[in-house]
């Protein structure tokens, strides 16, 4: 059975003959026996080499092409050899075409030797007539095609060395190793687009990964903003109320105590009841002033930037008391980043001192001290009023064994509040002639009974 040779259909059985050779197991061909077992000798041996050459598909395009051309030339002896793929044909494929000329590999077209040019163009445009034997003033040019899936998509060119006769079994390993570099080409680009694909499968679902993690911290931002927003506006609500309802009724009950106070003293006789109306009209006073700092802090307590703790000291001591107290604060150390909840107790802890200091003293002057060591820190809020450590001492003592359902818990629960920072509370003198109320705390400061973070 014959095939046009344009096509390369039919070929299996010629090839398979021409590899064996063996046509007649008579004595009268054992000539020809002989010359076939030579060349089937050579085919093997070159089988084994196209074989080396086509398991190099891992190592990409670029390194098949050259392990196949490398075969093919050791195979003619070959002083220059080519394989092309076809314009059109395997797009994929790198390079399209490769000539090896000794040692020199040439894959640009400028510097391809005038004599193959000729074939390098029958192999891109016409590589069904691939095998129609060339001649040459140096002896005859092999051409054989390269097929895949029964289509011509390319083909191997060569110069035989001197002396060397091709025969049919050459061709036929030829047309091996180029059908065989085809479906080798192919799937070497099947495995490396196999292989960047999962490279960017990959960094497209740690991108994804990454962006669901971002999207969760957004989240997570989104609801603590709604939150501080519902408490915003929920404090905003009560500074209104209290400034259009409770501070009004604190000013028209401190009027009418003036206005009595007054026409009482004008009348004369009434010492004690215009005396105690005198105090009245005080309480109202330190009332309103007290509102009016409530008012502020609701209102800007969101709005004021974050500070370090001597920075909140500071605001708690102008903003948040009454003005006939003066306050002031010393740092003393450099100060260390503290979590939020334990700047917020400490906070708090002076906040109740000196609220103490103005509700329980006739001090006019308070001095918040904050120490920083190395291991630990130390918060002192002094007063020069008439206060008695002793017995205050006495009092914090009996609170702390004693239910009074929650009358004088003030000291109990600043004690309770700094055990919680794992640091102690004591009551002393204070230079200034008052009470001072000293907090020391080790660090790392500690919560609940944990280290803080």
């Amino acid at each position: 059975m014959t095939s046009s040779p344009h096509t390369g259909f039919g070929r299996d059985e010629a090839d398979l003959g021409a590899l064996t050779g063996v046509r007649s197991g008579k004595r009268s061909f054992y000539p020809e026996y002989v010359r076939s077992a030579e060349r089937l000798e050579n085919a093997v041996r070159a089988l084994d080499r196209i074989s080396r050459a086509l398991v190099r598909t891992a190592e990409g395009p670029r390194g098949l092409v050259e392990a196949v051309v490398h075969a093919a030339a050791e195979h003619l002896h070959a002083d220059w050899l080519l394989v092309a793929v076809a314009d059109g044909a395997l797009q994929a494929a790198r390079p399209r075409f490769l000539l090896l000329r000794g040692a020199e590999l040439i894959d640009d077209e400028r510097l391809l030797p005038a004599e193959a040019l000729p074939h390098l163009h029958v192999l891109r445009s016409r590589p069904w007539e691939a095998e129609d034997a060339g001649g040459g003033p140096i002896g005859p040019i092999v051409r054989v095609s390269m097929t895949l899936d029964g289509e011509p998509v390319g083909g191997i060119a060569g110069l035989p060395g001197f002396g060397v006769d091709v025969a049919d079994t050459d061709l036929a390993i030829l047309r091996v190793l180029a059908n065989q570099a085809a479906v080798a080409l192919h799937n070497s680009f099947l495995l490396h687009a196999a292989t960047k694909l999962r490279g960017k499968t990959e960094m497209l679902s740690e991108a994804a990964q990454r962006q669901a993690r971002e999207l969760a911290e957004t989240q997570q931002r989104l609801i603590e903003a709604m939150q501080r927003q519902a408490l915003d506006d929920e404090r905003h609500r009560i500074a209104r109320e209290l400034h259009d309802s409770v501070t009004q009724d604190v000013l028209s009950a401190g009027m009418t105590v003036e206005v009595c106070r007054a026409e009482l003293a004008a009348e004369g006789g009434h010492d004690q009841v215009v005396g105690q109306l005198t105090a009245a009209k005080d309480l109202t006073r330190h009332a309103v002033e007290r509102l009016r700092a409530a008012i502020y802090a609701l209102h800007n307590g969101s709005e004021e930037p974050p500070g370090s703790l001597p920075v909140l000291l500071e605001r708690l001591s102008s903003v948040h008391l009454p003005s006939d107290l003066k306050v002031r604060v010393r740092v003393v150390g450099t100060p260390v980043p503290l979590p939020g909840e334990v700047e917020h107790s400490l906070l708090r802890l002076a906040g109740e001192a000196l609220f103490n200091t103005v509700m329980h003293t006739t001090a006019e002057q308070a001095l918040v001290r904050l120490r920083y060591r190395p291991e630990r820190i130390v918060l002192a809020i002094s007063d020069d009023g008439d206060g008695d450590p002793a017995q205050l001492r006495k009092t914090l003592k009996l609170t702390a064994s004693t239910d009074l359902a929650g009358v004088h818990r003030g000291l109990a629960n600043m004690q309770a509040r700094a055990k919680e920072l794992g640091g102690t509370m004591s009551i002393r003198r204070s230079e200034l002639g008052g009470i001072m109320l000293l907090l020391d705390i080790p660090l790392p400061l500690r919560r609940n009974g944990k280290a803080a973070p």
